[in-house]
């Protein structure tokens, strides 16, 4: 399956949000210099949970505040909220590519949307130190997306040899 060849549709910066929503958005981006777009954001989370928007956004502050459980959290949220979109099992160990292969072609871009949010956790926790759980996540994505579409083949080789040189 080659992750690249479809055309996107129903991608997630495109989805409605409820009413106030993309006004704290926007209040947010206009706090984040100064350091104050939590407020903003986590009213919006209360606001709308599920909203991926928010979800994305919440993971961009606090990544760059290097807040990086926090930041992990968000994105395991998003992942959560992608999952049941394109019908992948609870534990993405469970993965397989015959998931991905089941998914109708107007579901693409939401299967990349999962898989380069699995990506991005994986990238938190090798940034954790979490090195077992980011070299599994890494591996699954390896598995699944044998053109590397997804990037994660330079990250697992990162992990490695950051695991050899500590060795």
């Amino acid at each position: 399956m080659d992750l690249l060849d479809f055309e996107a549709q129903g991608l997630y910066f495109e989805q409605a949000d409820l009413v106030g929503v993309k006004e704290l958005l926007a209040e947010a981006a206009e706090m984040y210099a100064g350091g104050e777009a939590e407020l903003p954001l986590l009213q919006a989370y209360f606001k709308a949970p599920d909203s991926l928007n928010v979800l994305v956004a919440l993971n961009r502050f606090y990544y760059y505040q290097h807040r990086l459980e926090d930041a992990l959290s968000a994105t395991q949220k998003a992942l959560a909220v992608i999952r049941p979109l394109v019908d992948f099992p609870d534990d993405w160990r469970q993965l397989q590519l015959s998931h991905l292969q089941a998914v109708p072609t107007e579901l693409l871009t939401q299967v990349r949307l999962y898989l380069f949010t699995l990506k991005a956790i994986g990238f938190l926790l090798m940034r954790l130190e979490r090195l077992d759980e980011s070299q599994a996540i890494f591996e699954k994505l390896v598995e699944l997306d044998s053109k590397d579409r997804i990037g994660a083949k330079a990250l697992l080789d990162l992990l490695m040899q950051c695991r050899m040189e500590a060795a």
